[in-house]
């Protein structure tokens, strides 16, 4: 969840991260249960990693990056597209007959996602940003994620000030919730 380093370097290992679980879930055989788990460990990291994103690196690409509101516009678009996939796969079993579906869908979608962020997001910012700014976005990115809600939230609001007064709290229900569940433990 956190890894140190600037902000890029942080969001370019969330994105490793999530490949990872979504190769273990691709080995891991049709119908057995713990493809169910590995989708609940996507589903926290994707909503830790997007909120924080919409937190922070969203308005900061608004603020340095020429042409950076429609780019950030874009990218929470796509925050949306993801959650409302996340929130159609929770609840279902892995031998539910949409559960891989909407896996395959969610893998094209969040890989798509990640590559327009390191393709043209990242390198932009980069070249907008001090090193000094790209370190203190890392700090806040990785903050946020410790707060960060674990499951989806599609109606939440994605832009400031309203969801860095709501995500602290809807994450501290959800961690609640898979305390109490055991969810995201496996």
């Amino acid at each position: 969840m956190g890894h140190g380093g600037d902000v890029i370097t942080e969001l370019t290992a969330d994105h490793r991260e999530v490949a990872g679980l979504f190769s273990r879930i691709e080995t891991t055989p049709v119908g057995d249960k713990r493809r169910r788990e590995l989708v609940d460990e996507v589903t926290i990291e994707l909503v830790r990693h997007s909120v924080a994103e919409e937190q922070y690196l969203y308005p900061a690409v608004r603020e340095h990056v020429e042409g950076g509101a429609q780019l950030a516009d874009k990218e929470i678009r796509d925050h949306a597209e993801v959650e409302q996939l996340l929130k159609d796969l929770e609840g279902l079993g892995a031998d539910q007959e949409r559960f891989d579906d909407l896996v395959a869908r969610l893998k094209l979608t969040v890989s798509a996602h990640v590559q327009d962020e390191e393709d043209r997001l990242f390198p932009a910012l980069a070249r907008a940003c001090t090193a000094e700014e790209l370190e203190e976005l890392g700090d806040k990115v990785r903050r946020a994620k410790k707060t960060a809600p674990t499951r989806p939230h599609p109606s939440a609001p994605d832009t400031p000030p309203a969801n860095k007064l709501l995500a602290p709290g809807a994450g501290l229900v959800d961690r609640a919730r898979d305390l109490i569940t055991g969810r995201g433990k496996h």
